[in-house]
């Protein structure tokens, strides 16, 4: 059973490493901590006397105890710079186990054991997985950012990592204001190399749904729009839809159904999607509402998850190189560590067709 001392040493070492009290911030009294706490002052000093000698805390006499730089000024641990902490939005599913078994396969050859966290697209997530790494004294990180294209609560944690001179390595997408270099792949182009194909074969009003709250998916409706502006005599036909990584799904399939089968417009010939997984969701949806894929409406991906080949129809898709990401960005890292150059790295994406989709000329020939 956990003594009282050891339950308050946790609880105000977290309130630290959470930010909630900030380095060199004035933390309560004793008393206010026994009151906090309901303990007594001697459980209360034990817990701050452990503190301070890990290197938590320190006290100014006659003036209280004050949160100490933790990072760069606690008592190393027996694990100290022994592990590498990777935080992605997303572990279990996706192309997420590809990535990080990459990382694993180049980082545990090299003695390091791995860190791993899950924000799930959510800040409060991103800045709990970093201070606790920075807790546990990681020797640096790789890190897929958290809704890239938004305006980042937690710029102040990583002033605290370039601060303590820890590396960092980011995959999929880069925050502009930080220097860590980057692993990603050419979203625009790629993009614009899946809609060209599709424009090229007969497809004029193609429908892109793209999540716009995270670079990828803004630079792959930059992509789409690159494709109409190189198809002028179609410009005027693309469509766009957005979405955010916190929108329930089945909103956003209802409003797919609505701009497609609902359409008293036109619908469009073709969807691509922002990634597999919404175009697998895509394909049920439309199905269920009696429309054909691919001789109704083509569906196209992105990201070639490893079950687009085998669901039906398989679908057409760009690959991302979810492998060879993780062993890029896990050697990335190993030059920062050892202070060697390291430079930014986008890697290749390629076009793979498959039965999702079909020319516009198929389907006349058909009738």
């Amino acid at each position: 059973m956990e003594t009282k001392y050891v339950m308050v040493k946790k609880r105000i070492k977290a309130n630290i490493v959470n930010g909630n009290y900030r380095i060199n911030e004035k933390i309560p009294t004793e008393s206010e901590l026994m009151a906090s706490y309901k303990v007594s002052r001697y459980t209360i000093r034990r817990a701050v006397g452990d503190l301070e000698h890990e290197g938590y805390i320190y006290r100014v006499q006659g003036g209280g105890m004050y949160v100490n730089d933790w990072i760069n000024n606690k008592t190393p641990s027996d694990h100290s710079t022994q592990s590498v902490g990777v935080i992605t939005t997303h572990i279990a599913d996706y192309i997420f186990p590809s990535i990080i078994s990459g990382i694993d396969r180049i980082i545990s050859a090299e003695g390091f054991a791995v860190l791993i966290g899950n924000t799930h697209d959510q800040y409060k997530n991103e800045r709990h997985n970093l201070l606790n790494m920075l807790d546990n004294d990681v020797a640096g990180f790789i890190i897929e950012p958290t809704r890239s294209t938004l305006d980042n609560p937690n710029l102040d944690v990583y002033k605290m990592i370039v601060d303590s001179g820890k590396p960092a390595v980011f995959i999929n997408a880069h925050y502009p204001q930080l220097k860590f270099p980057y692993v990603e792949i050419d979203d625009a182009l790629a993009e614009k190399t899946l809609v060209d194909y599709l424009l090229d074969n007969g497809h004029e009003q193609v429908l892109g749904i793209f999540q716009v709250d995270d670079i990828q998916g803004v630079n792959r409706m930059n992509g789409f729009i690159k494709s109409y502006q190189t198809h002028p005599t179609l410009s005027t036909s693309g469509d766009i839809m957005m979405y955010g990584s916190g929108d329930d799904i089945s909103v956003v399939l209802d409003k797919i159904k609505n701009r497609v089968v609902n359409s008293t417009s036109g619908r469009p010939t073709a969807i691509v999607c922002y990634n597999d997984q919404l175009a697998i969701e895509v394909i049920g949806m439309l199905t269920k509402e009696g429309v054909d894929v691919p001789g109704d409406i083509s569906v196209a991906g992105f990201d070639d998850y490893e079950i687009s080949k085998f669901v039906h129809p398989s679908i057409t898709t760009t690959t991302h190189p979810k492998r060879q990401m993780g062993e890029t960005a896990a050697n990335l890292l190993l030059d920062k560590l050892r202070k060697k150059p390291s430079d930014s790295q986008i890697l290749p994406s390629n076009l793979v067709i498959r039965d999702s989709t079909r020319p516009i000329e198929d389907k006349q020939d058909a009738e």
